[in-house]
């Protein structure tokens, strides 16, 4: 999510913020906020699978699950970091 771009509703300006917003509220207090919206197959995912080898994926889902989250969840987190310092240094 763009940290410049707001949720319309939670008002927040991350998925962590959205998220805490909606911990605490209903739907049903927002409904007349809503609209209908449209989409094909395929809008819900643009995720990109690589190949992992057996044993690092182990460990990393062995680290994950020491966090708290998904093995998912941390190499993401991990690329997003990895590219930001790449893209720094370049």
């Amino acid at each position: 999510m763009n940290g410049n771009r707001r949720a319309s509703v939670s008002k927040g300006r991350s998925y962590q913020e959205i998220g805490e917003f909606w911990d605490s509220h209903d739907l049903g207090e927002f409904w007349e906020q809503t609209r209908p919206v449209r989409f094909g197959p395929g809008a819900l995912s643009a995720a990109t699978y690589c190949p992992v080898e057996a044993g690092l994926a182990d460990r990393l889902r062995s680290i994950a699950q020491r966090r708290g989250v998904s093995a998912e969840a941390l190499v993401n987190l991990w690329l997003q970091e990895r590219v930001a310092e790449t893209e720094k240094a370049a």
